[in-house]
């Protein structure tokens, strides 16, 4: 998973990455710059690397969340996301375990700018990770314990379904690897909006999208040790 942060404990490999959901994108109306052909549906990884359309492709995600005036054309596309109270996109933190295969994404209505929550989970408290299929965070001694499906058997008190198995003290570094590709993806976003033409309203859409997702804000994780 290209721009996934991984730490190998042993055998074991596990990754996290920043994602959003890839929004279906309407023929009849296409974003007024170039996207990346990929299936709705699928999952876009957010870090340095990203090209020009994959960035336009999250840029049109975020507009997909919010009503554009028309005839929407690039200058108000920008305009209705600049005049936004909240930005959101469908996502979160995918998990890996490249050992087993086995990879955790987020839920239906989890969103990219509640990542900072799995940080809760190194004192305890498990982040929500969306619904349907439900994903789970259940917390254990030694770390936790990442489910894809929610429990079809809670009733009997015991979680099911594939999962992957995060140590504890590895969270924090795969956190900060997080932090360190949305930084990059921000940079890319930058570059991005300065070959658009998007000018000072290019700055200040980056300013909007680092605020909604608290991006470069520092992220202290060491103090949950």
């Amino acid at each position: 998973m290209t721009g996934a942060r991984s730490i190998g404990l042993n055998t074991i490999m596990i990754s996290v990455a920043a994602v959003i959901e890839v929004p279906a994108i309407n023929d009849g109306s296409p974003p007024p710059w170039p996207v990346a052909a990929m299936a709705p549906g699928s999952w876009l990884v957010l870090n340095a690397g990203c090209a020009d359309d994959q960035v336009g492709l999250f840029v049109a995600a975020l507009a997909g969340q919010i009503e554009v005036q028309p005839p929407g054309g690039r200058d108000d596309v920008v305009s209705a996301l600049l005049a936004e109270g909240f930005l959101i996109a469908a996502g979160g933190l995918q998990v890996r375990d490249s050992t087993t295969g086995t990879v955790v994404t987020p839920g239906c209505c989890a969103g990219l700018e509640d990542w900072r929550d799995w940080a809760q989970a190194l004192i305890g408290d498990a982040p929500w990770l969306g619904h349907d299929p439900g994903p789970e965070v259940e917390i254990v001694r030694d770390g936790l314990r990442v489910w894809q499906d929610g429990d079809p058997n809670r009733y009997r008190g015991r979680w099911a379904g594939v999962h992957v198995e995060l140590p504890h003290r590895a969270l924090p570094g795969l956190l900060n690897g997080v932090h360190r590709d949305l930084i990059g993806f921000l940079e890319a976003l930058t570059g991005w909006a300065t070959r658009v033409g998007l000018q000072q309203r290019g700055t200040a859409l980056v300013e909007a999208i680092d605020k909604n997702f608290a991006i470069t804000a520092p992220l202290d994780v060491q103090h949950f040790r």
